[in-house]
């Protein structure tokens, strides 16, 4: 029973760049998974749009995810921003990721006059892989923290803390979203799911064993061979013997993500991160508790960097953001303050990418 619980936990969807959005039919809502475009919010909050804590520019909204948990009453989403100044690429402190919750009854204003086929096919997708993104009760629980007279005090923080308020003027943008004025966004996408263990190699894979090529060519690196090694520890001897800059981390990340090269997202809540390059010392003391609770946050997710180069300007020339991958690590309990109406800023780690010319 327990390597049972274990597999399921420790099991890792895969999300891929779906179909274009068609911005004019408004055919996204908070219960999509996409890229780019503005966030969608939930008709119970107001969203006010996040600026960089490092240059204090406006951030760009990079990907949304619909997560709902097993056995929870709210719809759930995460909203990841990023800063695309230069300046700040390769910066945790430049990100930023909102938790947005919603009781389903809340949400059932909102979602009945947007459904249409293609939503909620796109949604439906999710959904079916919801109950595998987490599967332990104890840490599923939904549940408000205890305290009442601690969820208002930080309810009344939040607004200078987790949104980074600034003193310019916020307009109201649709669907409780408020704009600090014209923002740069990016050609929105639907991301598909599909289970890691159920992915088939077809025609698609020709370009990720190009670039495995490329690299191989380049390092002097037979990937070929190491990612057909059945046993870890030979696969550990190769790669000491044969990475010539000695990054195993990164050769392991390859052989990883080599059954699918086009993968955006990695989700695995309460599962283990995919480094792509060496981590910190102090990686698991590396995310802080919840600022609402003070329960640990897990890993839910991450941003793959084959995002990168499908990142589009729709608004903005030259607009891009640059990285190796991004953690997304949230509350335990998904914990809710009652009468909440602002999202909740969760915890992120970004990763450079070590040889970005290789993914674009």
């Amino acid at each position: 029973m327990a390597a049972e619980q274990r597999r399921l936990i420790e099991c890792v969807l895969l999300g891929t760049r779906d179909a274009e959005i068609d911005a004019k039919r408004n055919t996204s809502s908070c219960f999509t998974s996409k890229i780019g475009e503005l966030p969608n919010c939930f008709p119970s909050l107001t969203l006010r749009y996040p600026s960089c804590s490092i240059c204090n520019g406006i951030l760009v909204h990079v990907v949304q995810v619909y997560c709902p948990l097993e056995g929870s009453p709210y719809h759930r989403t995460l909203n990841v921003f990023a800063c695309p100044s230069r300046e700040c690429f390769g910066k945790s402190e430049s990100w930023t990721v909102l938790r947005s919750q919603c009781l389903e009854t809340e949400a059932a204003q909102a979602q009945e006059p947007k459904a249409n086929q293609e939503t909620t096919v796109a949604t439906r997708d999710w959904c079916e892989g919801a109950d595998d993104w987490g599967m332990d009760d104890e840490t599923e629980s939904s549940a408000p923290p205890a305290s009442s007279s601690m969820e208002t005090d930080f309810t009344s923080q939040l607004q200078g803390l987790n949104l980074r308020e600034q003193t310019q003027s916020f307009v109201p943008a649709g669907e409780g979203l408020l704009l600090p004025g014209p923002v740069p966004t990016f050609q929105p996408y639907y991301i598909s799911v599909v289970d890691e263990g159920e992915f088939f190699v077809d025609a698609d894979m020709d370009h990720a064993q190009r670039l495995l090529k490329e690299y191989q060519r380049r390092e002097g690196v037979d990937v070929q061979q190491l990612i057909s090694c059945d046993g870890e520890g030979e696969s550990e001897k190769y790669e000491k013997r044969k990475a010539r800059h000695g990054d195993e981390i990164f050769l392991k990340f390859m052989k990883k993500i080599s059954v699918c090269q086009a993968q955006v997202l990695r989700y695995s809540r309460k599962g283990q991160p995919l480094f792509i390059t060496a981590p910190p010392s102090n990686v698991k003391q590396m995310a802080p508790c919840c600022q609402s609770c003070g329960s640990p946050r897990i890993f839910e997710f991450q941003i793959m960097p084959a995002l990168v180069s499908m990142l589009k300007s729709i608004n903005a020339d030259g607009l891009t953001v640059e990285f190796g991958t991004v953690l997304i690590y949230t509350c335990e309990k998904s914990c809710w303050p009652p009468s909440n109406q602002t999202p909740l800023e969760e915890f992120l780690f970004v990763q450079a990418d070590p040889d970005q010319k290789l993914f674009k």
